[in-house]
């Protein structure tokens, strides 16, 4: 089963009036069903107006991908001979 991650549900027919579905969510995304199966979300633009960007130092970069490297390693090694 899909976990969903909003409170909000709509369906595709209801996406037809998109303006309906941002009016009754109040601003918070929404999961769009179809066929009861999860297809993706709708977010409004004021649900994200407040998300601050946080950029990352080179050296977080670098080290996410250091840690990375350890987990790939076996697919890494696997398709270099392909």
């Amino acid at each position: 089963m899909t976990r969903i991650l909003t409170k909000h549900i709509a369906s595709m027919t209801e996406m037809r009036e998109p303006h309906k579905v941002l009016e009754r969510s109040a601003g918070e995304p929404v999961a769009i069903l179809k066929n009861s199966s999860l297809v993706g979300y709708f977010v409004p633009a004021e649900a994200v107006e407040d998300t601050e960007i946080e950029v990352a130092s080179e050296t977080a970069v670098l080290g996410s991908l250091k840690g990375r490297n350890k987990r790939t390693a076996a697919v890494r090694d696997y398709l270099q001979d392909k």
